[in-house]
C-alpha cells in the first residue's frame, strides 16, 4: 500500500539533513537518519542477523557503480596498474594459505584474476571451483579472459578490481568508499524493514526490478530480466534515493573490514550505533587467513537455487586482494563542513 511506504519513509528519515547545495556529478544526496540495518528474517543468512539500530549522516553518493569509461579516465590519467594486472607476490600470498602449502607454478602467481565460467550442466554445488576458474590475463580491460574485451560496453560496471583498486579510484576522484552502514542504509531508499529494495515482493507486477540469476544455477540463465551476464548500469528502475543497481549486477566494496560476528557484536551493545565503521580486523571462519572486505548487493549470479544475496541486509566477506567477474564498486562524498 502506497500510504504504508510513505509512512515507512518518513520514519527512517526522521533525523535526516536537507541537502547541502548543488549534487556533484553523477551522484545524489543520501539524507541520512536512523534505520534497523541488518534482518531478523528466517530466510537469511547468520552474519546479516540481528536486526540492530543504527544512525549514519547524510552524505553524497554516486548515482551508479563506476563504469569502465570512468575507470578508463581514472587509468590514463594516473597511470595506474590494478592488481589483476602484476604477478602475484608468493611471500604474501603464503600468509593467506595453511602453513606448508607448495609454491603454484608460475602461471598460476602470472597476472589474472577470477573469471565465472557456465558449465554445460549441472553440477555440484558445494564445490565453486566448478564455475570459477582462475584465468591469466584476465583484467578489467579483459573481464572474461585475455580474449575478452570491454569494447562497446563503456557504460557497464567496471569488474576485476580489488579493493584496493577501488580505493585508489575513489581517492582520485576526491571521494572514498561507503561504510557498510551507509551502503545499506542508502540501498533501501527511505524503506524501512522491506525484505527488497523495492519493498516486500521480488517480482511486483510480475517485473524484474534487478539483475540476478534466473533459471537454474549455474547452467543455465534464462535471462528473463533481460540480461545473462552484466547490464550497463542504469538498465533497471532507481531506488528511492535516485540510485541505480544497488541491488543484483554487481557486488560493491564498502571500507569496512568483513566479520562474521560484527552484528552480534553491535546487538549485545544495545541502544544506537551511530556512523560505524566497522571492525579492525577481518575474521572468516571458512577463510581464517584470508583478509576480507565487505561487499554488499548480491550480482547477476545470485538466484533463488543457489544464495539470496539480493536484498539489502545480505553481506558477505569478499578476498580484497582479488579482483571477481561479478565485484564493482560506487563512491560517496562526505559534505564540506561549513
Amino acid at each position: 500500500m502506497i500510504w504504508l511506504a510513505a509512512i515507512a519513509i518518513v520514519l527512517s528519515t526522521a533525523h535526516a539533513v536537507p541537502q547541502p547545495g548543488p549534487a556533484p556529478a553523477g551522484m545524489v544526496w543520501i539524507p541520512g537518519g536512523e534505520f534497523t540495518m541488518g534482518t531478523d528474517e528466517r530466510e537469511s543468512y547468520p552474519p546479516e542477523r540481528p536486526a540492530h539500530r543504527v544512525k549514519v549522516d547524510g552524505f553524497w553518493m554516486d548515482k551508479t557503480e563506476v563504469t569502465n569509461e570512468e575507470f578508463e579516465r581514472f587509468v590514463k590519467a594516473t597511470g595506474y596498474v590494478t592488481t589483476a594486472e602484476k604477478k602475484t607476490d608468493w611471500e604474501d600470498l603464503k600468509k593467506q594459505v595453511p602453513h606448508g602449502t607448495p609454491k603454484p607454478s608460475d602461471e598460476m602467481l602470472a597476472p589474472g584474476s577470477m573469471v565465472f565460467v557456465r558449465p554445460e550442466k549441472a553440477v555440484d554445488l558445494r564445490n565453486i571451483g566448478n564455475w570459477w576458474q582462475w584465468m591469466p590475463g584476465a583484467n578489467w580491460r579483459h573481464p572474461e579472459g585475455p580474449k575478452s574485451s570491454i569494447k562497446g560496453k563503456e557504460k557497464y560496471p567496471v569488474v576485476q578490481v580489488s579493493w584496493d583498486d577501488a580505493v585508489a579510484y575513489a581517492k582520485w576522484a576526491g571521494k572514498r568508499l561507503p561504510t557498510e552502514a551507509e551502503w545499506e542504509f542508502a540501498a533501501r531508499g527511505g524503506l524501512e524493514g522491506k525484505r527488497y529494495a523495492w519493498g516486500d515482493e521480488l517480482k511486483p507486477g510480475d517485473k524484474w526490478l534487478a539483475n540476478i540469476f534466473q533459471g537454474h544455477f549455474p547452467d543455465k540463465d534464462t535471462g528473463a530480466d533481460g540480461f545473462t551476464g552484466l547490464a550497463p548500469v542504469a538498465s533497471f528502475p532507481p531506488n528511492g534515493y535516485g540510485l541505480y543497481d544497488m541491488i543484483g549486477n554487481a557486488w560493491e566494496w564498502c571500507s569496512d573490514w568483513y566479520r562474521v560476528d560484527t552484528y552480534s557484536t553491535l546487538a549485545k551493545q544495545g541502544g544506537v550505533t551511530v556512523n560505524p565503521t566497522g571492525p579492525s580486523s577481518s575474521y572468516d571462519p571458512e577463510f581464517p587467513l584470508q583478509p576480507e572486505r565487505v561487499t554488499r548487493g548480491g550480482s547477476f549470479l545470485c538466484s533463488d537455487h543457489y544464495c539470496l544475496n539480493y536484498r539489502p541486509s545480505a553481506r558477505r566477506g569478499t578476498e580484497s586482494d582479488s579482483g571477481m567477474s561479478n565485484v564493482s564498486f560506487r563512491c560517496v562524498k562526505t559534505p564540506d563542513k561549513k
